[in-house]
């Protein structure tokens, strides 16, 4: 399992966007780790492989206003603050690439290849 964000407000990767990867959804969600994207808004090594790599729900929670607070965007936290991207994986030994395209107002994600 894979990731990156694009920042769609300036055009480029988005370098220090803190994620949670949680296994499951909501009160019962088990966290199993918080990575940072680098310069190029790709962590540095997939977030799940493996073993490790189960069927089930999942939720990547992006922390978009910090980022866009680092930046020192006016807009900031102002509407969009954490981001989850709920999805389910059926196929654990397909890859599953799920990237975020984000501004402080929107954003967008898919399943990537």
């Amino acid at each position: 399992m894979t990731t990156h964000v694009l920042d769609t407000a300036s055009g480029m990767p988005a370098a220090g966007v803190r994620i949670e990867l949680l296994r499951g959804f909501g009160a019962g969600a088990m966290l199993l780790g918080s990575v940072a994207t680098r310069p190029d808004g790709r962590t540095a090594a997939p977030l799940l492989e493996g073993t490790d790599f189960l069927p089930g729900t999942y939720t990547l929670l992006f922390h978009i206003g910090d980022y866009f607070r680092g930046r020192g965007h006016p807009d900031a936290g102002r509407f969009l603050d954490r981001v989850p991207v709920v999805f389910v994986v059926a196929d654990s030994g397909a890859h599953y690439h799920v990237p975020l395209l984000v501004s402080p107002w929107s954003y967008a994600t898919y399943r990537g290849s």
